[in-house]
């Protein structure tokens, strides 16, 4: 997908064409562009990914809790002598709980690949909201700059506001990290 094209030739709401559902043409074009991206990115996945990611949906849903209820159940009661149709084949039930130890270990792999993943994408999601705050912040501080000049071009006496001089400044990112992690170290060693 070209990332610079025309958004009206992929198919979004302009800003100025009205979007369905009553929603801001802006919102409804972003919303757009989020859903493609999530469907690019589900076929960017590789094959163990998706499969592990289908694991652990399916593992995660009624359905599993109610095949492992008939399994489970059906084990037991053919086993511990409730229903004489079967000779017992696993009486004190040593093979079923190695089975749900094993199939526990396999769920569990497939979870971590799966949380693994999530956890790429909630990084690369915060790098993004990052990125969008940062250049909020500095298209704030040249707003505020020019709305100053507009002022000052105007003869419009403004009075002296420290905060005001402050949020006319440019905001370095590294500065705010260095101070949060600074700020951190302090309090886990305290």
């Amino acid at each position: 997908m070209n990332r610079t094209a025309d958004p009206k030739d992929q198919g979004y709401a302009s800003p100025t064409t009205a979007a369905a559902d009553g929603l801001a043409p802006v919102l409804a074009r972003n919303i757009e562009a989020l859903v493609e991206r999530r469907k690019h990115d589900a076929k960017a996945a590789s094959l163990e990914q998706r499969a592990a990611a289908a694991i652990s949906k399916f593992a995660g849903s009624m359905m599993f809790v109610y095949i492992h209820l008939v399994f489970f159940g059906a084990w037991i009661v053919f086993n511990v002598g409730i229903v004489t149709i079967f000779e017992p084949w696993d009486p004190s039930l040593v093979i079923l709980a190695m089975f749900a130890s094993v199939e526990a270990i396999f769920l569990s792999t497939f979870v971590l690949i799966n949380q693994n993943r999530m956890a790429a994408e909630d990084d690369a999601k915060a790098d993004l909201d990052l990125q969008v705050s940062l250049l909020n912040e500095h298209e704030t501080t040249k707003l505020i700059k020019l709305v100053k000049a507009i002022a000052k071009r105007l003869d419009v006496h403004t009075e002296a506001d420290d905060e005001l001089k402050e949020l006319a400044r440019d905001v370095a990112p590294e500065a705010v990290l260095d101070k949060i992690e600074e700020t951190t170290s302090q309090a886990t060693t305290n």
